[in-house]
């Protein structure tokens, strides 16, 4: 099983599991994901319902990424945010909750490789190793977890330090223990 089928796989549990969103509608801010018109929800905000749609990872979504850091950057990470278009989605992992990061629409792939650069930068002078964020741990926590781009390690870190431990060997690995959970 490759990792696009674990991807995959994930997305179609999760959908199973939570067969109808709803997500703040704001319509500055459209998505492929977006499902009909807004509505009024219980507490009188307007939501739209919506559902993770399949997306073709163009090799052109990260070659400025790329150009920018003089890296390759590592297949993981583009198979993660270039699978689906979606809102973040709410997950148990075996350490705890996490919410994991997706791309809502093509402005938010653009900002996505803007705050990378910003990151790598940080990277470079801090001393520490490239790392792409995908996922943030407990809504109170600062800790989120990244690929490392180099050995495509899922890891743990707090914003401008140093990983604090590999959680899994790879993003396929991490994604198998997954189970979804309710949304925040």
């Amino acid at each position: 099983m490759t990792l696009n089928d674990t991807v995959a796989l994930f997305f179609e549990h999760y959908q199973k599991t939570h067969p109808l969103l709803t997500i703040e509608h704001d319509p500055e801010w459209p998505s492929p994901c977006e499902l009909g018109q807004a509505f009024e929800d219980a507490d009188g905000n307007s939501v739209i319902a919506w559902q993770p749609v399949k997306r073709h990872l163009s090799e052109d979504d990260f070659a400025g990424l790329e150009n920018a850091l003089e890296m390759p950057i590592h297949p993981d990470v583009k198979t993660h945010y270039g699978t689906y278009w979606s809102a973040n989605l709410e997950a148990e992992a075996p350490d705890g909750h996490v919410s994991l990061l997706y791309l809502w629409n093509p402005t938010d792939a653009e900002r996505l490789i803007e705050n990378l650069i910003g990151h790598a930068v940080a990277c470079r002078h801090n001393r520490t190793p490239f790392s792409v964020f995908f996922a943030c741990t407990e809504p109170d926590s600062d800790l989120f977890l990244t690929i490392n781009n180099t050995t495509g390690q899922i890891q743990l870190e707090e914003p401008g330090k140093a990983p604090l431990r590999v959680v899994s060997e790879n993003l396929q690995s991490f994604m198998n223990q997954l189970v979804p959970a309710p949304t925040l």
